[in-house]
């Protein structure tokens, strides 16, 4: 396990009532109501949570590869996160899909960016080995 030298930021919530609940962050900036996935109440939950927060960082993460390159990203770029909670054998996992728009580049250079990226993202690190990831070029 690598050990951080030096904390950049820390996120801080607050979340009560689990996936029926409320979370915040201490900066107030965070303020949503938990549901549970698939249900009609008013609600975001765990799962798309996560996949916001990778789309962002892997975009972030995108950015870096493609200014090694001495590139800008496309304005429109996007990803498209896909989490899924299922179970095998009684127990809960995810896996997810990231579907990656780079318009206008190469198809080779975005697999590349995209690699690249999945390498240096903190989310796709903290999930390697551990979930099933699948990356697409949209």
């Amino acid at each position: 396990m690598t050990t951080i030298e030096k904390v950049l930021y820390t996120g801080k919530t607050h979340t009560t009532g689990g996936r029926d609940g409320f979370a915040r962050s201490d900066d107030a900036q965070l303020n949503v109501k938990l549901c549970p996935p698939g249900t009609a109440t008013p609600g975001t939950n765990p799962e798309q949570l996560f996949a916001a927060g990778w789309s962002a960082c892997f975009i972030g993460a995108m950015g870096l590869a493609a200014g090694r390159r001495k590139l800008s990203l496309p304005a429109d770029t996007a990803v498209d996160t896909e989490v899924d909670l299922g179970t095998t054998d009684g127990a809960y996992f995810l896996q997810a899909r990231l579907n990656v728009s780079l318009p206008g580049l190469d198809r080779e250079l975005a697999r590349e960016l995209i690699e690249e990226a999945h390498q240096t993202c903190p989310y796709s690190k903290a999930t390697r080995g551990n979930i099933d990831v699948e990356l697409n070029v949209a």
